[in-house]
């Protein structure tokens, strides 16, 4: 025997993936828009959540000349200590969400180099690296030293907007992230092999590139919070 843990994945709550953002992701909290959510357990104790939604861009269909339906982003991966490789992780929540949506011809994601991720887990698992994102003012700096998306300023919650507006911005910071790109199908890879870049380097350890992968809070295992609507998928 190899002693390797029994990994399985299958649908959770919405309590679940909150909880395991919340603890294991830098981020601290799910995406607002649609999203569908996997939970993630290796011998029936659960470690985290894969997370796909549609994504804050409503244009980002269009440069593949799909529609909007047809494309994804992995928006999460928020996982405590595990034995599993995330890639592989990865791997079977794709098998899982294009059956469930079986019209899905791409998903996307992104890793942000200023958390320290180059997309390891991307180039182990075979996705597409298309490149650098063009720079965009997304980010300002308030009075009080906090970084807020220039979205939340504008258009948030009328309470925190305001407050927001009020306390001033100091400064904005230009960003960029690497995309990656996952096909779905045979046409569409064949499509985004042409526009496939070299992977980057390395930018420091290997678990550099996971994007959700935050260690910490302990051994909580929220079992009681999680559904079971499907057959899981096991490993």
């Amino acid at each position: 025997m190899s002693g390797r843990p029994e990994l399985k994945l299958d649908w959770c709550t919405h309590e679940a993936a909150k909880y395991a953002v919340k603890h294991w992701h830098y981020s601290q909290c799910l995406p607002s828009f649609k999203r569908t959510k996997i939970g993630v357990w290796e011998d029936l104790v659960f470690v985290g959540c894969v997370v796909f939604s549609m994504g804050a861009a409503p244009h980002s269909h269009c440069p593949f000349g799909i529609a909007r339906t047809e494309l994804c982003e992995l928006t999460r991966v928020a996982l405590r200590q595990h034995s599993s490789p995330v890639s592989r992780i990865i791997a079977i929540a794709l098998r899982m969400i294009k059956r469930q949506s079986p019209g899905l011809r791409l998903v996307v994601s992104y890793a942000d180099p200023e958390k320290g991720h180059h997309g390891g887990i991307y180039a182990a698992g075979g996705w597409l690296y298309l490149g650098r994102t063009s720079l965009c003012e997304q980010f300002e700096y308030v009075a009080t030293g906090q970084r807020v998306h220039t979205k939340t300023i504008k258009t948030g919650k009328r309470g925190r907007a305001t407050k927001l507006k009020e306390q001033g911005v100091i400064r904005s910071v230009k960003v960029w992230k690497h995309k990656y790109a996952m096909p779905l199908d045979a046409a569409m890879r064949a499509q985004l092999e042409p526009l496939r870049k070299p992977y980057p380097n390395r930018a420091g350890s290997a678990g550099s590139g996971t994007p959700g992968d935050q260690p910490g809070g302990g051994g909580a295992t929220p079992t009681s919070a999680l559904s079971v609507s499907r057959q899981p998928e096991r490993e």
